[in-house]
């Protein structure tokens, strides 16, 4: 499943996905654990939601004896872009220049930061085109 086509996370399902990028290893006991106070997360919940995430493809799971032990399939950034993308849908009519000129004129983003960033992104364009080159050269020399 693409990331872009993953389901979209539930605020307790955010909850659990925080808990098991905290630690190399969960399992659903440690979600009940580090959920209490501020979810009342019974074991059959927290298994649920666990299968629910791997049935989406946030995490997966390998058995250690009878245990389930869980680990992530996405990082905390691949999320991020993926709420980034549906409030650039929902609220700027799918336009990234739109939220970006939102952010300007509230002035989130300044002036040094996109020049940053259009330096970061004139790099990575560099990068890629050498990339390119180097190994369509290397093609040719196959030939």
């Amino acid at each position: 499943m693409k990331r872009s086509e993953q389901s979209r996370l539930g605020p307790l399902e955010y909850a659990v996905m925080q808990v098991i990028w905290s630690r190399p290893a969960t399992t659903a006991e440690d979600v009940r654990n580090a959920l209490e106070g501020s979810h009342d997360v019974k074991d059959s919940t927290a298994r649920t939601i666990l299968r629910r995430l791997e049935a989406k493809g946030y995490i997966e799971h390998e058995v250690d004896g009878r245990t389930f032990v869980y680990r992530p399939q996405v990082e905390p950034e691949n999320i991020a872009s993926q709420l980034v993308r549906g409030i650039i849908d929902k609220l700027c009519r799918g336009s990234v220049e739109n939220l970006l000129v939102g952010m300007v004129d509230d002035k989130l983003l300044t002036a040094d930061t996109l020049r940053d960033l259009a330096d970061r992104i004139a790099k990575a364009e560099a990068t890629t085109k050498s990339v390119k080159r180097g190994k369509k050269s290397s093609q040719d020399n196959k030939m």
